[in-house]
């Protein structure tokens, strides 16, 4: 059995790396949001938000309190799916990537599904073939591709029951944050979009404005969300016991048990199971046989990108 322990899924703690993503994100969150203030990019949330809400504790979110803030994971929690399965689709249709890299992509996400566990190489030759797609693209040709791909695959699919959640916090007068994997820069979109204050995502390096192929850190997973949140609270003066957080994924366990409120969100089993133990508010979203299909679930960190191949696989297959 010891020979089969690379498939045994093993929860991380915080690394140097995690805390270097973590407040590089934090630091881009805050830069973004600045930009975002006073945009109106709701594309009717508040109208969409006002239908699909449910009846709330009417002691949360309190009214005024400066001092929260709610932070929301973007895959199956807020969206249908994985950001950066959509975003994928979007790039393989203009030719980002080709088929010798669209079979590498598809069998790397294939290792992260059936593994269920992040180990460092396999972890390392994703992201090195994720980022091989970026690298010396300009940073405002991706953002500009960016929002094409937003309104072709994801307005779609954000799930109005979370986005009344979110608009509850924000009528509370309170900032409300993205927390995700997925690129930063694919991050603020959406939240610009939807009228949230900003996001926390995966920060690629750029020179000169020029993505150079690497990662500041490492993919905002797991525990480095855990410090984007921990770092942003602390540079935007937040309690966090007053604060909320939503996800549907047990690998967000660090990062709703920093917060006073934490929500479970269309939850996966073992986020479920935490839930109910821990007594956290839970709400689901699907229903029948549409909560087991829906969405694509994230592979870890940017390897997640792989998902975007082998949605191209299927569109090429379908061209045929």
């Amino acid at each position: 059995m010891a020979a089969l322990g690379w498939l045994t899924p093993r929860r991380r703690s915080a690394t140097a790396r995690s805390v270097l993503a973590g407040e590089a994100s934090a630091e881009a969150a805050r830069k973004t949001a600045q930009t975002l203030d006073g945009i109106d990019g709701t594309d009717g949330f508040e109208a969409a938000a006002a239908e699909a809400a449910e009846p709330a504790e009417p002691e949360f979110p309190v009214a005024g309190d400066d001092l929260a803030a709610a932070f929301f994971d973007l895959d199956n929690t807020v969206m249908q799916g994985a950001a950066i399965f959509h975003f994928g689709r979007g790039l393989y249709k203009r030719e980002f990537f080709h088929r010798r890299e669209l079979a590498r992509f598809a069998w790397q996400q294939a290792w992260f599904r059936l593994a269920g566990v992040e180990d460092p190489e396999h972890m390392q030759d994703a992201r090195d073939s994720a980022l091989s797609i970026v690298k010396g693209h300009k940073v405002s040709e991706l953002m500009s591709i960016g929002e094409e791909i937003y309104d072709e695959y994801m307005a779609e699919r954000i799930w109005p029951g979370t986005r009344a959640l979110a608009q509850a916090h924000l009528d509370a007068g309170q900032k409300v944050w993205l927390v995700t994997a997925a690129p930063v820069e694919t991050a603020t979109i959406i939240a610009r979009r939807l009228g949230l204050t900003g996001a926390l995502g995966t920060v690629a390096e750029s020179v000169d404005g020029v993505y150079t192929g690497r990662l500041v850190g490492e993919p905002l997973h797991g525990p480095a969300k855990a410090e984007a949140v921990r770092a942003l609270a602390a540079a935007e003066g937040l309690d966090l016991e007053r604060c909320a957080a939503y996800s549907d994924s047990h690998n967000d366990i660090p990062m709703l048990s920093l917060v006073g409120h934490p929500y479970a969100i269309n939850p996966d089993t073992k986020l479920r199971k935490h839930a109910r133990a821990h007594d956290w508010r839970l709400r689901d979203y699907r229903t029948g046989r549409k909560a087991v299909k829906v969405g694509v679930p994230a592979a870890a960190g940017v390897g997640a990108i792989a998902g975007g191949a082998a949605a191209a696989i299927a569109l090429h297959r379908r061209r045929k």
